[in-house]
């Protein structure tokens, strides 16, 4: 038992009750990516020209015919397909985060939910500013400094004939990458506030952090120095963001751990 500002519900939940709650969240989540995939499909173009439209500048912008190509008769329709996935997967995310919070928050004191509140609001809106930030900053860099390589005029001519599959696949992976990048800080953030993590050991590895850092951005950038290191770049500035961030929910955390034992009815 608890204080009553501070209530959970205390009947126990049968397995059978525990598996049909996850069912239904679960039904939840796959109908609405079903849902919004369907409606992706039917703007599947529209979506292609939005994840396009980065390499057409950069190409217009040297004088070059904007254009990808593709060598399989099923290309292209496979491409509307990866297409839709990625809008759906990204558009459903809210979604699928609020079910999981349905699920997990019957469970949860009144106090551990209001602290875990905005953890759920800011994991949505950080992914979309991560994937924001690829598509309008790290692209036009990224793609100006790809087609700077072509050449012509000498014996042999360097032009770029970029597949529709290939261009798509690294945009939608970059997309992902950065959106989950963004979630460094609320991740460290949440593990700080609960005490798993602390503002002085991650400062005492904080050059391990760095090294960890740039492994990771070779692993999610393209294979060229410039791009990663914008990457490794990005992640440090998060980290510290991060680090400042627990250095300031820590007294709260303990402050918290304190109370909780201060108050026997709560074990």
């Amino acid at each position: 038992m608890s204080d009553d500002g501070d209530e959970i519900n205390d009947k126990e939940m049968p397995l059978l009750e525990h598996l049909a709650e996850l069912r239904r969240r679960l039904i939840w989540s796959v109908v609405t990516f079903i849902l919004c995939f369907i409606v992706c499909y039917h703007f599947a173009p529209r979506i292609y020209d939005f994840l396009a439209a980065p390499l057409a500048h950069a190409l217009e912008a040297q004088g070059h015919k904007p254009e990808l190509i593709y060598t399989a008769l099923y290309e292209a329709f496979f491409t509307y397909v990866k297409v839709a996935v990625f809008a759906a997967a990204f558009i459903s995310f809210p979604v699928v985060a609020a079910q999981i919070w349905l699920f997990v928050a019957p469970g949860l004191y009144k106090r551990e939910k209001r602290a875990l509140l905005p953890f759920l609001f800011a994991t949505p809106v950080l992914f979309f500013a991560g994937g924001a930030l690829a598509y309008y900053v790290f692209f036009p860099v990224a793609w100006k400094f790809f087609l700077s390589f072509q050449t012509s005029g000498g014996s042999v001519d360097i032009a770029l004939l970029p597949k529709v599959a290939d261009y798509l696949n690294i945009v939608m992976k970059l997309i992902f990458a950065f959106g989950l990048s963004f979630e460094l800080p609320v991740l460290l953030t949440l593990l700080g506030k609960v005490g798993i993590v602390s503002y002085a050991a991650l400062k005492k590895y904080r050059r391990y952090a760095y090294v960890g850092c740039f492994i990771v951005a070779a692993v999610m950038a393209p294979p060229d120095v410039p791009s990663q290191c914008i990457m490794a770049g990005l992640l440090i500035f998060l980290f510290e963001i991060s680090l400042f961030l627990v250095r300031m929910v820590e007294p709260k955390a303990v402050e918290d751990e304190t109370e909780t034992e201060k108050d026997p009815e709560h074990a």
